[in-house]
């Protein structure tokens, strides 16, 4: 990767955050009023009045509408709401209506709920002290993008940075996607949906999971399977239990305990801490990138898990469990419809 820095590159860089909303030349700084006007009186234009937007109530705010060819590098979020998933965030690339990435915001940056910080270290996503919200995903554009946040609860504040590229594109680029899904309690004896319905030629590169787990004993013998290209009953990858799928072993159990561990690509970053009375059900952030190893699909691709434990005579035990998922791929179609976001209530973590 550092020989791609020692070559001429015809690109142009910029960057778009409250401090310089289109991203134009020369433009960052310039606000008179903003967010940090109080706090800046006596400085006056550039000495950061307006680092960041309000986002109202029940409402939408744009963070950005570029037009333009090139690529999204890198995006750096923080908030102040501290109710999990009360953001919800969509981009949209080349004019499309149907949102290309719409997950809540914490969700996306595999922290469903981060209101109990953890330290998240991955060559896709950081999760830096105290909330710093990283996203190293290229997300390539060949007539411009937008990106929506809408607010589900009270009134909060939105700091950000989207760093990008203007460039010319190859005709044959694939468009970034993510999809969350979440389903509470799952069925008994169905596996769990990570992705399905998506059409077109591309190849998945990650998963993140939040396991809300519902019974007492370990929760990951499931199998997860990814469904390629017209498979129906059978898949044609077929993991071999749930630590297995990211990139654990047994149990992810040193010494009679959990262990948290991030990778480049792949880990379980958050186990979350209980009372064992009132907070008896414990959940769990795993990642997987298939950054070196993609998923490659011609025409279509489902993904599934299953949720298994053990009950005795040594049998397995179908869960229903609290899961949720954000599923990130790369393809040729920006017309796949997504399923409809859960309210405010079916998105909370109790």
């Amino acid at each position: 990767m550092l020989s791609y820095l020692t070559t001429k590159k015809n690109i142009k860089t910029f960057s778009i955050s409250p401090e310089n909303l289109t991203g134009e030349k020369g433009g960052g700084g310039r606000a008179v009023h903003g967010s940090a006007s109080e706090a800046s009186r006596e400085l006056g234009v550039g000495w950061k009045v307006n680092p960041y937007l309000k986002v109202p109530p029940f409402g939408k705010i744009t963070l950005a509408d570029y037009k333009g060819q090139g690529a999204i590098k890198h995006i750096w979020m923080t908030d102040c709401a501290y109710a999990s998933r009360q953001l919800i965030l969509r981009i949209y690339f080349d004019g499309q209506s149907n949102p290309n990435v719409e997950c809540p915001l914490s969700d996306f940056f595999c922290s469903a709920d981060y209101k109990e910080f953890r330290q998240l270290t991955s060559l896709a996503m950081c999760v830096n002290p105290a909330k710093g919200l990283n996203c190293y995903f290229e997300m390539p554009f060949f007539k411009g993008f937008r990106i929506e946040l809408e607010n589900l609860g009270g009134e909060c504040n939105i700091y950000y940075q989207i760093d990008c590229e203007e460039k010319e594109l190859s005709p044959d680029t694939l468009y970034f996607h993510a999809q969350f899904r979440r389903v509470n309690p799952l069925p008994y004896m169905q596996p769990y949906v990570i992705l399905d319905n998506i059409k077109g030629k591309g190849h998945y590169v990650g998963t993140y999971m939040h396991w809300g787990v519902k019974n007492n004993g370990w929760w990951g013998e499931g199998e997860i399977k990814f469904y390629l290209d017209g498979d129906t009953d059978f898949p044609t990858i077929c993991g071999t239990g749930t630590e297995d799928y990211f990139c654990g072993a047994y149990n992810f159990d040193v010494n009679g305990e959990y262990t948290e561990f991030c990778t480049p690509y792949a880990g379980m970053h958050k186990i979350n801490k209980t009372d064992n009375l009132y907070k008896s059900q414990r959940y769990f952030d795993l990642y997987r990138w298939h950054i070196p190893d993609p998923i490659y699909f011609e025409k279509d691709i489902k993904v599934t898990i299953q949720a298994l434990g053990w009950r005795s005579g040594n049998r397995y035990l179908p869960l229903q469990d609290d899961i949720s998922s954000v599923a990130y791929w790369y393809s040729d179609n920006l017309n796949d419809v997504y399923p409809q976001l859960p309210d405010m209530n079916g998105l909370e973590i109790i």
